[in-house]
C-alpha cells in the first residue's frame, strides 16, 4: 500500500487531516508532519523526512501539503532521499483534507501511486508551480 504524509504549517491541522484519513482507511500508514521542531507554525524538513521514512513502502509515498512553503520543504526533503526512494515519492497539490481522505481510501484499495495521483486530479487547487 502507498504510504501518505500530510505536511502542514500547523501540527494540529496535520494531525486532524491524518485522523480523518485514518478513519477512512485504518490499514493505511499515514504520518503527519506539522509545525516546526519547537512547536511554532511552519514546516520542518527533518520532520517531513522522518514521516516519509515512517510510511515508506516499495509501493511509494504520497505527500499532501497545505501551503506553498510546505511544498518547498517537501520537495527539499524528497531531494534528500536516496535515489531509489526518491523515485517512489510523489507530491500532490490536492486540497489537504479531501486529498488525504481520497488518497487513503485508494491506497487501502491497493491502487498504485500513479492511479492515486489520477484520482486526486479533481481536487487539485493549483498550489504547485
Amino acid at each position: 500500500m502507498v504510504g501518505i504524509v500530510i505536511v502542514s504549517h500547523s501540527r494540529n491541522a496535520a494531525e486532524g487531516a491524518r485522523e480523518i484519513a485514518a478513519q477512512m482507511a485504518p490499514e493505511v500508514s499515514i504520518a503527519a508532519a506539522g509545525g516546526t521542531a519547537d512547536g511554532r507554525l511552519g514546516t520542518d524538513i527533518n520532520s517531513i523526512l522522518k514521516a516519509i521514512r515512517e510510511v515508506y513502502t516499495d509501493d511509494g509515498v504520497l505527500i499532501i501539503f497545505d501551503l506553498g512553503s510546505a511544498y518547498m520543504n517537501a520537495e527539499m526533503a524528497v531531494e534528500m532521499l536516496d535515489e531509489d526512494m526518491r523515485k517512489r515519492v510523489e507530491i500532490s497539490d490536492a486540497a489537504m483534507v479531501e486529498g488525504a481522505a481520497i488518497a487513503a481510501v485508494n491506497s487501502g484499495l491497493s491502487k498504485p501511486l500513479s492511479e492515486i495521483m489520477k484520482e486526486l486530479k479533481h481536487c487539485r487547487i493549483s498550489k504547485m508551480p
